[in-house]
């Protein structure tokens, strides 16, 4: 007897086309690839087609590296495909996309946590150096 569910994988029937980040590198070494697949496949599982790459992890001059194909990833978005939340920010930054709202406002709240750092830390630091005269 034939099964089947081989048969019926052979065609995929429903779902469309997203363009994700499929994970990939080493332990604590993430790489991503950004890929044109189907929603229901797993997410590193195969992909239609690779549009990029991202490296989270900041090289030698602090920089994350993204490398992107303008051509085929406009040619994804006009064929229908989604992109994903990280992707989308991505595509933000870069400038293929007005910037994703969040990406605004994680900047604002990093930039105001920074302020407030430095704040306490020059406001500790003059009362420190005092206590450190007293004691000699």
């Amino acid at each position: 007897m034939v099964h089947l569910s081989s048969l019926l994988l052979k065609k995929y029937h429903g779902g469309y086309v997203v363009i994700r980040m499929s994970l990939g590198g080493a332990a604590n070494r993430p790489f991503y690839r950004i890929v044109a697949a189907y929603n229901k496949r797993a997410r590193d599982s195969k992909y239609i087609e690779q549009l990029g790459s991202y490296d989270p992890l900041p090289n030698i001059h602090n920089e994350k590296l993204v490398a992107l194909n303008y051509d085929r990833i406009k040619y994804w978005i006009g064929c229908g495909a989604h992109p994903t939340k990280p992707v989308a920010k991505l595509l933000g930054l870069a400038g293929f996309f007005p910037l994703h709202p969040m990406t605004v406002t994680e900047a604002e709240r990093r930039r105001k946590k920074a302020e407030l750092e430095a704040a306490t830390a020059a406001s500790e630091s003059p009362e420190e150096a005092k206590e450190s005269q007293l004691e000699q």
